[in-house]
């Protein structure tokens, strides 16, 4: 058999493929697959352990050349997951607690991804039996991901010159009967110089996604260069010019429209409820804070708007953002935020001290 080229059909509700931007407590998705990640899939498949990859398949698996036609790009979700439960937490107070660390883990969802492996016939052919009945389940990136169709998308390896005429061989499908058809799909096809001496494209980018070994995780970098395919109205695929460009969108969000008339009206009703005090110090209120940002853009109640002076503002403001809030904020008239609200309206006022004094005396002097 003299079959040199692998096709994986990467479907599902939600995949996650880290990459070096991912980081323990922020873990981000790149926006298609990675080479690590198949190839850790290809390792589960044949039953090969993170710790005996390295010497032996790793080399072997590397060596294949990747494609990935990006049928469909998803939409980018966020979620979180608590890790650990006995371990010692840092918290804002100061200090530590026992308890979960909170990370945030963003993924894509209702994506679909056609990858082409190519290489040497005996090792595209073992490949291929193994994902027909891999030793471990399979998963797209983390094991909250499961496919939602089988991951070898044909039951029969082929063979092909390169990889765009092995991604081209394949029909563009619909993942739902509601999906639109596009008018191009982008390709991401490993560079590989042909020759000693050779140098990569000027368009081509940088992936840091080759690994070396899974334990601990180290990585090498590779090329990829970017094209696009043009889809016709029976799924055939054609060479286009230029990139499709259909950048993973995230999900819609509401957002604050401060020149919006409504949100304007909402706003001077809630200062007027709060008779124009801050509803944390009691100062002269001069603005008002948003609790939740569920019916921003205009459609505010009420009671999503909190009347605060600036100081507190700043203070509800900083917080917020060092807690990586999202829609629904911090309510400062909630009990549990009074301390932490306090110490950081100190801070503030001894930073805007320090930088008043410092506009006026050498640093020396007021250090």
């Amino acid at each position: 058999m003299n079959a040199n080229t692998l096709f994986l059909r990467l479907e599902g509700n939600l995949q996650a493929w880290g990459d070096q931007q991912s980081k323990f407590v922020v873990r981000r998705t790149a926006e298609a697959p990675t080479k690590s990640a198949v190839i850790g899939m290809l390792c589960a498949a044949l039953g090969v352990s993170r710790a005996q990859a390295a010497d032996e398949w790793l080399p072997k698996l590397n060596d294949l050349r990747m494609g990935v036609r990006i049928d469909m790009p998803g939409i980018r979700w966020w979620d979180y997951h608590t890790v650990g439960a006995g371990m010692r937490i840092r918290i804002a107070e100061g200090g530590t607690k026992p308890g979960a660390m909170l990370t945030r883990r963003e993924y894509l969802c209702d994506a679909s991804f056609l990858v082409a492996l190519q290489g040497h016939p005996d090792l595209i052919s073992r490949l291929e039996v193994a994902l027909q009945s891999p030793k471990w389940t399979l998963y797209l990136g983390r094991k909250c991901c499961p496919p939602s169709r089988p991951i070898l998308e044909e039951q029969t390896c082929r063979s092909f010159d390169d990889l765009l005429s092995a991604l081209r061989s394949i029909p563009w499908q619909k993942r739902l009967k509601q999906d639109m058809t596009p008018e191009k799909v982008d390709c991401l096809l490993d560079w590989v110089p042909e020759f000693v001496g050779d140098t990569a494209p000027s368009e081509a980018i940088v992936w840091y996604d080759a690994p070396i070994t899974f334990e601990p995780p180290a990585h090498h970098p590779r090329f990829v260069i970017g094209t696009a395919l043009s889809v016709g109205l029976d799924g055939e695929l054609a060479i286009a010019d230029g990139c499709a460009q259909q950048n993973t969108p995230r999900p819609p969000r509401p957002r604050a429209n401060y020149g919006n008339t409504e949100y304007r009206r909402r706003r001077a009703d809630r200062l007027t409820a709060d008779h124009h005090l801050c509803v944390f110090c009691k100062a002269p209120a001069t603005t008002v804070q948003h609790i939740t940002y569920r019916r921003a853009g205009g459609s505010e109640s009420q009671d999503d708007l909190r009347s605060l002076c600036r100081l507190c503002h700043d203070a509800v403001t900083m917080i917020e953002y060092g807690h990586g809030m999202g829609i629904d904020r911090i309510n400062p008239e909630d009990p549990r935020w009074r301390d932490l609200i306090i110490t950081k309206r100190e801070d503030i006022i001894k930073f805007r001290s320090l930088e008043t004094r410092r506009r006026h005396f050498a640093a020396e002097e007021v250090e």
